[in-house]
């Protein structure tokens, strides 16, 4: 079975290093020329939205899926509206709904899932009426695109409005409370063809200038994981969905609140290759192919940290006893994220020590709470 993934970043090159082993062939499509999927199967060179390419892709596939969420819906709509095409998995609706914070922060209510409170924000009258109806602080996002932090401003007083504004507001914006909380979790799961469904063990999440760069399982109090299975299973049945399935929480006294759902496999989920019975790249192919989906127990305590803008030393990482690195192959970039490396350890005591250790070296400014 040939699987067709949309974009060939770091993501789409896990799965299809955690499909070869299943049996399954890949092809990607992305326009990029050093995409890090064209390290380890065949990319077709091209623009997301080209319909002709979509549809060789679905062609060549018995499904098709994605690597991130800033693709164009309308492309894809059109595309699974032709005949003898490839299914699109996950669904379609939980991309476009995942693209907008508006329509995120609705389905969140809808469903019940507590979430924070907001304002969609189309001017600056609005803005200075959202900041008056749900105070300062708050932040100001644009409703589309925004990731690893982009896209957005702290609020902090009445002068922030004017600088938010002429910084962000040439798009649609959404205006949410700031959330002063103990920190930050995010679960994931998968959800078959089937209907068969299974979850990982709760990440505990560290971010610096809005990218993650620390994530260690398992993570926080088992009530926090009973509602963030519960909150994510009613997502994945709305969606009759397929494949992996992300939501990011904050956690203010003892509450989880949701921030955002990614309908993909996850950076805080990378842990899993080395720290789970079954990857979340892994379950996320046999989830869309309608394959049983394997067990996601842990093999341990496990920490993942991001390497980001520079990578470090190689010789100086793989002398870590029991560390695994992963290079992405990608060019270095303030920001970008170009590997992760993850330790498993017996105990969550030991795991931390190590990941302290690791972090002076690798990240001398982040700090695990």
């Amino acid at each position: 079975m040939t699987v067709g993934i949309i974009g060939g970043g770091q993501l789409g090159r896990m799965m299809a290093l955690a499909g070869y082993p299943l049996g399954l062939d890949f092809l990607f499509l992305d326009p990029s020329r050093d995409a890090p999927a064209g390290k380890v199967a065949p990319v077709v060179h091209a623009q997301f939205t080209d319909p002709k390419v979509l549809k060789w892709l679905s062609q060549h596939s018995q499904v098709l899926t994605f690597d991130w969420e800033n693709i164009s819906v309308e492309a894809l709509r059109k595309h699974a509206a032709g005949a003898r095409r490839a299914r699109i998995c996950p669904p379609v609706p939980a991309l476009a709904t995942a693209q907008d914070r508006v329509a995120e922060k609705r389905l969140f209510e809808r469903l019940g899932i507590p979430t924070t409170r907001w304002r969609a924000v189309g001017s600056r009258t609005q803005l200075e009426r959202a900041a008056r109806e749900i105070g300062l602080p708050g932040v100001l996002k644009t409703r589309r695109m925004g990731y690893d932090g982009k896209g957005q401003a702290r609020i902090g007083s009445h002068e922030d409005l004017e600088r938010a504004w002429q910084s962000l507001g040439s798009v649609p914006l959404i205006y949410e409370e700031w959330v002063p909380f103990e920190c930050e979790v995010s679960i994931i799961g998968a959800r078959s063809t089937r209907g068969e469904t299974v979850f990982y063990p709760l990440n505990g999440n560290v971010h610096a200038d809005g990218i993650l760069r620390v994530t260690r399982a398992p993570y926080g109090a088992a009530r926090w994981h009973r509602s963030a299975i519960d909150y994510l299973t009613r997502c994945l049945e709305h969606f009759r969905y397929a494949g992996v399935l992300n939501i990011e929480f904050f956690v203010r006294q003892g509450r989880l609140v949701a921030n955002e759902m990614a309908p993909r496999v996850h950076n805080s989920g990378h842990w899993t290759i080395e720290g789970s019975a079954t990857s979340q790249f892994e379950n996320h192919l046999r989830a869309i192919l309608g394959l049983p989906l394997g067990s996601t127990r842990p093999t341990g305590h496990s920490a993942m940290i991001n390497l980001i803008g520079e990578m470090p030393a190689r010789e100086a990482l793989l002398g870590v006893p029991g560390l695994h690195l992963h290079d992405y192959g990608k060019q270095p970039r303030p920001g970008r994220k170009l590997g992760h490396c993850t330790l498993v350890e017996p105990s969550a005591a030991q795991r931390d020590r190590l990941a302290r250790r690791l972090l002076a070296q690798v990240a001398p400014g982040v700090r695990l709470p």
